[in-house]
């Protein structure tokens, strides 16, 4: 661990990725902190960045990818959850499209996502389906992955996040 100075710059909707902040803030010397919350004026100044995100579309959310496409010349720690998938490759694939949206002056130190809960409106909605004439063969997993996805991000979610931070 360095003595360098960061900030952690992250949007939530329903709160998972905000869980991810506070535990990457835990992790790390509060006393050099620069900016903990969503992006304002000024909370991209320090060198060292960890930016957060929820999925949207199998991408980062577009708070997130406009913080992104303005940082140059800074060293990011991307950080999400998504409410599908419990596969890493999965993950990686949402990863590569958000860090391709980064410039090519900055250098990406870490990257962490993980399964995060979803509104109980996306279950209802899934429920809702089962009355269509022809409702989606994938259905009966996609509530499987809504009801697997209600306790995350969990205890080791934020273990293997710390871990990851403490790595970069």
């Amino acid at each position: 661990m360095n003595d360098e100075r960061y900030s952690i710059i992250y949007s939530s909707r329903t709160g998972n990725t905000k869980l991810l902040a506070e535990a990457i803030r835990e992790s790390l010397p509060a006393d050099l902190c620069n900016h903990f919350g969503t992006d304002e004026a000024g909370a991209v100044e320090s060198e060292k960045l960890y930016v957060g995100f929820w999925t949207d579309k199998g991408t980062a959310d577009e708070a997130a990818l406009v913080l992104l496409k303005r940082l140059k010349y800074k060293k990011i720690f991307l950080f999400g959850t998504a409410g599908f998938g419990i596969d890493t490759a999965y993950f990686d694939a949402i990863l590569a499209r958000v860090q391709a949206v980064s410039d090519g002056s900055n250098t990406v130190i870490g990257t962490y996502m993980c399964q995060g809960k979803m509104p109980p409106s996306v279950r209802a909605r899934y429920e809702a389906m089962r009355a269509l004439p022809a409702p989606p063969e994938n259905l009966d997993a996609l509530i499987e992955n809504f009801d697997r996805a209600r306790s995350h991000p969990d205890a080791d979610d934020l273990d293997r996040l710390r871990a990851a931070v403490l790595r970069a």
